[in-house]
């Protein structure tokens, strides 16, 4: 039974790291926190799904369940960067459907980089970022604030 329950949770933890680079609010948003930013109006084709208010409340309900996870398994102030990078994207992208963001997380030092469509989209990133336990710095620096074009 100890051995299938290692076997068990080494898989798991090996596909976790695997699947996990940086987590994006879409596939236009950069590929790594190093990546190009795209531009505005190219963001807007792809966020549809995220606007809906039961996409919202399931981004939501991800970050609360993760959390009460985290609880019950150790410490709730110290998180793993693949759950800091998932839980700052899925909160963003549940209230701020418009943006093209890439999130990367280190030691929880959370780096967001990528493209919003106006200056009020911009102020609300790191308040949200902040929102969720672990999260210690967020770095905005790589965010540019471009207008879409209808």
């Amino acid at each position: 039974m100890n051995k299938l329950t290692v076997f068990l949770i080494s898989s798991v933890l090996s596909l976790g790291t695997l699947g996990c680079d940086a987590s994006r609010t879409s596939s236009d948003a950069p590929n790594s926190s190093t990546g190009e930013v795209g531009e505005a109006k190219e963001v807007q084709e792809t966020k549809e799904d995220a606007s809906s208010e039961i996409r919202q409340k399931q981004l939501n309900s991800d970050i609360r369940a993760r959390e009460q996870r985290n609880q019950i398994i150790g410490d709730p102030n110290k998180r793993a960067d693949a759950d800091l990078e998932s839980e700052v994207r899925a909160k963003i992208e549940a209230n701020i459907p418009t943006a093209d963001l890439t999130v990367k997380a280190t030691d929880g030092n959370v780096a967001i980089l990528g493209t919003v469509t106006d200056q009020k989209e911009y102020d609300e990133i790191a308040p949200l970022a902040k929102e969720i336990r672990g999260v210690k710095n967020v770095d905005i620096k790589g965010v540019k604030v471009e207008a879409a074009e209808s």
